[in-house]
């Protein structure tokens, strides 16, 4: 008799509960319709903003989503905070640069060079990694900073890099109205591409290990995650992306100083636009990007003084820091999470005290056969 009853009310809350409409994407779709978006506006880009100067900033921006997917695809997965990415990002431009010097490559089969940027960056990454990775987080973030400076400064010494007059890129013979364009194509098309592998990743077995570590290392050891492994794995992956993007940023710009090469700046803005964008996610780091990127170029281009921009820069971080430091993916979600529940209730109307209370309190049933005390006691009084 109980049974049913029971049975009955939980029909009664169901249909109570079930509401007609649209059936509501799945996060899967949603992404993918934002993404096929995103990508047709960014592809469309220079062909509706012809300006040389929205078409360079857009250059920078594609770039620095490259290098900030995959700086999070190590130190967001991981969460080991990589100062030292810069090292990648001079590795790529300087061995590009020699290369051309040495061999005379001129022209167009420059990008030719871009497989062996990629290579020397991940072979930079190997024993930087085997280095740095053996200490834990808060040590890890001091010796990526000590390793970036004993590179900036062979930059300055090394006779092979040029010194502080640095290498010249070799001189293309593109038409001066459409330059900027083979560059931004290039440079979507490797922000596309890691942003992909960063998906990849983040859905694998790998990407489960990263998150692991991430979350309780010693855990994941014992576990029989092969931590160190797994974190080098890591580590090279993101340094061959971040040692491409230099590469094309030192074709771009046409020429690479030790200052600029390996620039303590590059470390701050990729880290700085994964936390605002959302620290360890997929869309966090390249929302980030696309924000602060042309952010801090149009500063650059309204402020005379050049150190006002790092000013503003460093205090963004102090506040992203302190503030937002779960970014603004997550803070976006919660917003929309709480919008989308109003509007459900709204929707639903005044409901009858008892289905509501029937709805929002969950009460325990017996197990099938199970019988409490209390009811025995009242059967042997009764008997």
């Amino acid at each position: 008799m109980s049974g049913g009853a029971n049975s009955d009310s939980g029909r009664v809350v169901g249909i109570m509960r079930w509401r007609p409409g649209r059936p509501a994407l799945s996060g899967s779709a949603r992404n993918g319709i934002a993404a096929a978006v995103l990508m047709v506006l960014a592809v469309i880009f220079p062909l509706v903003i012809t300006n040389p100067v929205a078409t360079q900033i857009g250059v920078d921006t594609m770039l620095f989503v490259a290098a900030t997917v995959a700086w999070n695809l190590f130190s967001g997965f991981t969460g080991y905070i990589s100062l030292g990415h810069a090292v990648f990002f001079g590795t790529g431009a300087y061995v590009v640069g020699i290369a051309a010097q040495d061999w005379h490559i001129t022209g167009d089969m420059e990008f030719a060079l871009l497989p062996l940027a990629a290579l020397a960056a991940g072979v930079v990454a190997v024993p930087f990694g085997l280095i740095a990775l053996r200490a834990r987080r808060h040590t890890f973030v001091v010796i990526t900073i000590a390793i970036f400076f004993i590179f900036q400064l062979m930059a300055f010494n090394l006779a092979i890099t040029g010194g502080s007059v640095g290498i010249p890129a070799p001189f293309l013979t593109w038409a001066p109205e459409t330059f900027n364009n083979p560059f931004y194509y290039m440079a979507l098309a490797l922000a596309a591409g890691v942003a992909v592998l960063s998906w990849l990743i983040r859905g694998s077995r790998f990407g489960l290990q990263l998150r692991a570590i991430r979350d309780d290392e010693g855990r994941a050891r014992g576990l029989g995650v092969r931590a160190m492994h797994v974190k080098l794995v890591a580590f090279v992956i993101s340094g061959v992306v971040t040692g491409l993007v230099g590469a094309l940023w030192f074709f771009f710009i046409g020429q690479v100083l030790p200052q600029y090469g390996f620039d303590p700046l590059f470390d701050l803005s990729v880290a700085l636009m994964a936390f605002f964008g959302g620290f360890g996610t997929l869309w966090g780091p390249i929302l980030g990007a696309l924000i602060l990127e042309p952010g801090e170029q149009y500063l650059t281009l309204q402020v005379s003084n050049s150190y006002a921009s790092e000013l503003v820069w460093g205090s963004l971080f102090l506040l992203v820091i302190l503030f937002l430091s779960r970014g603004v993916t997550h803070v976006a979600g919660e917003i929309a999470t709480a919008w989308r529940t109003r509007r459900e209730r709204r929707q639903a109307g005044p409901q009858p005290v008892g289905a509501s209370l029937a709805a929002d309190v969950a009460i325990p049933r017996p197990e099938p056969g199970a019988l409490s005390e209390e009811v025995l006691d009242k059967r042997a009084t009764a008997d």
